[in-house]
């Protein structure tokens, strides 16, 4: 079914000259009408500092950002996507929350919006990447037909709070959004009051490997500030990288030099290539067997675009600082995390498959 919106919206786009795009300009205030019943006026501040005021919380949400596609979810909207990346559909957990998330269309791809897709979809609000909206020929798609857009970015653990709060707010869920961001501050409270009084030159030294063996986290990531708040020294933190865009590598030769006691890595069988590569055999963390797979549930643990930050935070001092956290059940703190927040109700051997990295995430062409 076509709806009348969209043809109204085909018409517009036929008759109508482009207008400027507003990206990277401060406090833009667009008022936005004709949205779902519910509690209203929304005023919220996006990441490029645009204002929007709503009239009330959105109703067809479209999320071209996977991160934006698992808060909403965790704020129990779900089921009102109605326009998603095809990699929110990789994760079958979020796949188990969303039965239909499957059949929902994709209208970008590689930070390219395809209008007419998200025309058809007719949300009522559209969350992007900063990369996406820093495209003026994206944005300008966008506010040709006045969809309103909400930029959902950040670059530490307190901006990406603060942007939840944000999106609480527009999906008229701001009081489980607090919620979330309560349990997110007090894991960082609980962790650095049992991590912070170890001298720096006796924290662990951690390399992160992201997605693949050689890159990693650069300064000003929020990974440089959860790795800093699980109580280790970040390795790559403050030290001459090879930035490919917005992507960051460390050579063989420079990871040798810091030699790092432990290796977590956030992509599956990583953790077996780096052992048994014999250019990584004189590092410390692989000659004592101490690389580790970070979990993955709802996303990867502490990628850039996870929810599971705090329990990121937990299992790596847990892991790197065992004495420390012998009286935490970790397996009992994720099934109590994903219950409350996605209410899920994990049975141990989905547990374990979250802690071992073991098949949580689908090919897309497998599906």
């Amino acid at each position: 079914m076509i709806h009348r919106r969209y043809l109204i919206w085909m018409l517009v786009f036929m008759l109508l000259p482009v207008t400027p795009s507003h990206v990277g300009q401060k406090a833009v205030t667009v008022p936005v009408t004709g949205l779902a019943a519910g509690e209203g006026p929304v005023t919220v501040t996006d990441f490029f500092g645009r204002t929007l005021t709503l009239a009330r919380p959105a109703d067809r949400i479209a999320c071209l950002y996977a991160f934006t596609g698992h808060v909403v979810t965790l704020l129990g909207r779900g089921r009102d996507m109605v326009a998603v990346v095809d990699g929110l559909k990789k994760d079958r957990l979020i796949r188990q929350r969303v039965p239909g998330i499957q059949s929902l269309p994709i209208p970008a791809k590689g930070g390219v919006i395809h209008i007419e897709t998200l025309l058809k979809a007719d949300p009522d609000m559209v969350f992007l990447k900063p990369e996406t909206a820093a495209a003026e020929a994206e944005t300008r798609k966008l506010e040709r037909f006045g969809l309103p857009y909400f930029v959902a970015g950040y670059r530490n653990m307190e901006e990406q709070m603060t942007t939840i709060e944000m999106m609480g707010k527009i999906c008229g869920r701001y009081d489980a959004a607090r919620a979330y961001t309560e349990y997110y501050r007090n894991m960082i409270h609980t962790v650095t009051q049992r991590t912070g009084n170890i001298p720096e030159n006796q924290r662990v030294r951690l390399y992160h490997s992201v997605n693949e063996a050689l890159r990693t986290d650069a300064p000003g990531t929020i990974e440089a500030d959860w790795t800093r708040a699980a109580g280790v020294v970040n390795v790559s933190v403050g030290d001459r990288l090879h930035a490919r865009g917005d992507k960051f590598f460390a050579g063989m030769e420079q990871i040798l030099i810091w030699n790092p006691e432990v290796i977590i890595v956030n992509e599956a069988e990583v953790d077996q290539e780096i052992l048994q590569d014999k250019k990584w055999g004189a590092v410390k963390a692989v000659r004592e067997k101490n690389v580790f797979p970070i979990p993955v549930g709802i996303s990867r643990w502490g990628h850039p675009g996870s929810l599971e930050t705090p329990l990121a935070i937990l299992w790596t001092a847990k892991t790197v600082y065992p004495e420390l956290f012998s009286d935490i059940d970790l397996e009992t703190e994720i099934k109590q995390f994903y219950h409350r927040f996605f209410d899920l109700v994990l049975t141990d051997e989905m547990v374990q498959n979250i802690l071992s990295n073991q098949g949580m995430r689908q090919a897309l062409d497998a599906r």
